[in-house]
């Protein structure tokens, strides 16, 4: 949540509603830099995210993982001293409304810092008017190509590595197969998601020269509900793979038209949507899950910093419910916030970027730095769903399972 993102009006849309943020907020003032010994006083961080629309769902993990942290940070001092105050607005997973959000909160609120929302759809126009107010933007999930060739300097993925990279691990995984269990041809359905699509299409560039024929390589609408046509094309050209770029609903879709077509192929990987915990399970039928590929950013058997800590806490504010990986994601970015603003001793945007710049931060996601763009220096982790439980399977010293399920079993 691995990022994730929709609807996609797309690179064009968002450059649009980016430019609308810079002209809007060039003239707004924003705290460079606040004494720690305001004590009395909260520490207030903005957030917009997508609680309604498209988005709602990862929006909503998204939103829970920011609670936890700051409910154990504030039980462990608070941030500078100060009790952190997080305030949250919806974006309606509205690029315009994002825009419209993060300049009231600089320029009106004047919050004393931010943490980004969700999808690089979103993250897009929204980090342009941190950037233009010169404010640190650290977002959870945002990994699209095109968020890091501006030359913003206030920009901070908070995941392991970028969409193009997700799915190296996979790759690297078939890679290391004797040949004659290698997939001899592979189907590459993706949502016309500035975050789904690259996964795959990267994807799609290393497999085909590693000697995989494509027969089946397509876009499909953000909007999209009905996968019977999508499952019934691909089931006629019969791949050994099918790799899937999801976000969470379509995901479920294609495996459900899968199913009625009682169409299996050997392998299946998506991205996001099995890493969203039992609401995947549910969605496809916990049976169905076994054997299904994704790569993830997190993992709750992780021996990560902290890990056990944002998993309990998790468990005890939201009905011991297990957390989704865009939760994970959201409680890593505000890690990375505090790191550097607790380094930093202040609240101030120069330095805490300058911080950023030159460190590497522990977090539950596992270490994170970063390059000059803000595009994080890692690799993912690959999962796989076994026994009716997610597992990590790659690399080795990350792995909560000893076993990968090869081949896919049939339906169930």
């Amino acid at each position: 949540m691995i990022e994730k993102s929709v609807s996609r009006r797309s690179v064009l849309a968002a450059l649009l509603v980016s430019a609308i943020g810079i002209g809007m907020t060039g003239c707004g003032s924003r705290p460079s830099e606040k004494a720690a010994e305001q004590t009395d006083k909260p520490l207030v961080i903005g957030i917009s995210l997508p609680l309604t629309g498209d988005f709602s769902q990862p929006g909503t993990e998204a939103k829970r993982g920011y609670e936890v942290w700051a409910d154990q940070i504030n039980k462990s001092g608070g941030l500078l001293g100060r009790q952190v105050q997080l305030k949250i607005v919806d974006d309606a997973s509205n690029q315009d409304t994002v825009v419209s959000d993060y300049t009231k909160l600089i320029t009106q609120d004047k919050v004393d810092l931010l943490l980004g929302t969700f999808s690089s759809l979103l993250n897009f126009p929204a980090s342009a008017v941190a950037e233009k107010n010169g404010m640190v933007f650290v977002e959870p999930a945002g990994g699209a190509p095109n968020m890091f060739n501006r030359g913003f300097k206030y920009l901070f993925f908070a995941q392991p590595a970028t969409a193009p990279h997700q799915a190296d691990v996979f790759v690297d995984w078939i890679k290391s197969l004797p040949e004659d269990q290698r997939p001899k041809t592979a189907a590459y359905p993706m949502q016309d998601d500035p975050f789904a699509a690259p996964v795959i299409q990267s994807m799609q560039k290393q497999l085909e020269a590693l000697g995989v024929q494509t027969v089946y390589s397509e876009l499909y609408p953000p909007d999209t509900t009905n996968f019977q046509s999508i499952a019934s094309q691909m089931a006629a050209k019969k791949p050994d793979l099918i790799a899937q770029g999801a976000v969470f609903e379509d995901g479920v879709g294609l495996v459900r038209s899968l199913k009625q077509l009682d169409y299996s192929p050997k392998m299946l990987f998506q991205t996001s949507a099995p890493s969203n915990a039992g609401q995947y399970s549910s969605g496809v039928g916990v049976e169905s899950t076994e054997g299904i590929f994704y790569t993830v950013s997190w993992h709750q058997d992780a021996k990560t910093p902290k890990n056990t800590d944002f998993v309990a806490g998790y468990k005890a504010m939201f009905a011991n419910a297990d957390p989704a990986e865009d939760a994970a994601d959201a409680y890593a970015a505000a890690e990375v916030l505090a790191a550097a603003t607790t380094a930093v001793g202040a609240v101030d945007q120069v330095k805490i970027r300058d911080w950023l710049h030159a460190n590497t931060v522990e977090t539950i996601l596992g270490p994170l730095a970063w390059e000059e763009t803000g595009e994080p220096k890692g690799k993912f982790l690959l999962g796989q769903w076994q026994s009716g439980k997610a597992q990590v399977v790659a690399p080795a010293e990350a792995a909560t399972s000893q076993t990968i399920v090869n081949p896919k079993p049939d339906w169930k």
